[in-house]
């Protein structure tokens, strides 16, 4: 007897098992994840006892920096720097065996560098993925812009000096005291489109589009804005326009996406720090953004963007220095001296918790689990607010995992958990089973 199955049902079936597959082995392309939002397909292996339940996978080092590692169908990439060189290395993400690694000459700070050395060294901008065409992009502290090809390991596609092409100054003074930092390039690159979008803060322009094929330049952002030093570029959506959110030295700035419109400003809103440490990046929830800043602002703010600007919704003195905040299921988390619960809709603080000094960064897995990575290698699994919403529960940590700040994203991706601080030591968790 024959069996007709609708056609329908064949593309759902597919559909279905296509998720599924995504959800059980996801990667972590990009900084701040998949979705570029914190948020994790993942599980966090938690299951009532020790967690991470065994000894760390593997260890290794892959020289110093404040990226954070993507991990990509199996393999980690991540950027380091060590005798005068940056140095691009490709691991066995189940192994942490070294595939490949190039390097090209480099300082350890921009040429610009101006306060807080001993604070940081070696690249900081996170790469970026693009899956189209297996091109990693990588930006060194001192404006080395370049595009490698994953699938010829070590081969450089194109690449530029930013400092050098667009004859850019050290960033001026800002705040009330006129004081001055300059930490070179620190904000990760973002692919959309054809184009790889690069904050070079230029006096042309703050955002640059480059073809992210060849490298050719495409459009500069109408805003001219020195660059600032948040982590990343933040994409949302306002009245269904494409948009993408950053933080310059001075203010949050909206630019569009679209066509012919691209780059242009849809909102500015004044954002100045003492020192110009705008650190956090923009946190996004449909068509509202969130600003932290500490040093002379000390607020958390929530702006809603139209097409016509920025209206500030609420704002409290509430503050991230470094990590940027994760908005989950009507809650804002992030990590910075404790772990913060914060209402998305008032900006109350509904509890506050924990150790985790200045440099930390958190992540929300599928089973709704907040883990948490911070001062010199603790690693923390905390319940989110649906689970505990009067307080703080921890539930399971782990410390010493580090030998320094852990200023690098944790990384939650197939399965594992990978924990880098800012001096390249970098540790494996498996949370899942392979």
């Amino acid at each position: 007897m024959r069996c007709s199955i609708p056609l329908t049902m064949v593309v759902a079936g597919l559909l279905f098992l296509t998720n599924i597959t995504a959800l059980l082995a996801a990667d972590w392309p990009h900084w701040q994840g998949p979705l570029r939002n914190g948020h994790s397909p993942e599980k966090s292996g938690w299951s009532g006892a020790d967690w991470p339940a065994q000894q760390p996978l593997w260890t290794g080092q892959v020289g110093a920096g404040s990226t954070s590692p993507l991990v990509v169908t199996g393999k980690l990439y991540t950027l380091g720097w060590r005798d005068n060189k940056d140095h691009l290395v490709c691991l066995e993400a189940n192994t942490g065996k070294t595939l490949w690694t190039v390097s090209y000459a480099c300082p350890p700070y921009s040429r610009h560098r101006l306060g807080d050395e001993n604070f940081y060294s070696g690249p900081t901008a996170t790469p970026e993925f693009d899956a189209e065409t297996g091109y990693l992009y990588t930006l060194s502290t001192d404006g080395d812009l370049q595009a490698w090809d994953t699938t010829a390991p070590g081969k450089r596609v194109w690449g530029l000096n930013l400092l050098s092409t667009y004859a850019i100054p050290r960033r001026p003074e800002v705040g009330k005291k006129g004081t001055r930092r300059d930490y070179g390039y620190v904000t990760a690159p973002i692919v959309h489109g054809d184009w790889l979008i690069v904050a070079v803060g230029a006096r042309e322009g703050l955002l640059m589009a480059f073809d992210k094929r060849t490298g050719a330049r495409r459009w500069v952002s109408q805003s001219k804005e020195p660059a600032g030093h948040c982590g990343g570029l933040t994409p949302l959506r306002v009245a269904g326009i494409p948009c993408l959110a950053v933080l310059s030295l001075r203010k949050l700035v909206v630019v569009r996406l679209d066509g012919d419109n691209a780059g242009q400003t849809v909102a500015e809103y004044d954002w100045t720090t003492d020192f110009g440490n705008n650190i956090a990046s923009p946190a996004v929830s449909e068509n509202f953004v969130l600003l932290t800043s500490a040093y002379n602002r000390q607020a958390l703010c929530k702006l809603e963007i139209t097409l016509g600007g920025a209206r500030r919704v609420w704002e409290k003195q509430l503050v991230s220095g470094a990590c940027t905040p994760v908005i989950h299921k009507g809650h804002i988390y992030w990590a910075w001296q404790k772990l913060y619960c914060v209402d998305f809709a008032t900006g109350q603080e509904k509890w506050s918790g924990g150790q985790f000094g200045y440099a930390g960064s958190c992540l929300v897995t599928a089973d709704d689990k907040l883990i948490v990575w911070g001062e010199r290698g603790k690693l923390v699994l905390v319940e989110p607010a649906e689970r505990s919403p009067g307080a703080y529960r921890e539930l399971a940590r782990r410390t010493r995992l580090g030998k320094a700040e852990a200023w690098p994203h944790v990384v939650l991706a197939d399965g594992k958990l990978f924990c880098k601080d800012r001096e390249g030591n970098l540790t494996c968790f498996r949370l899942m089973p392979p």
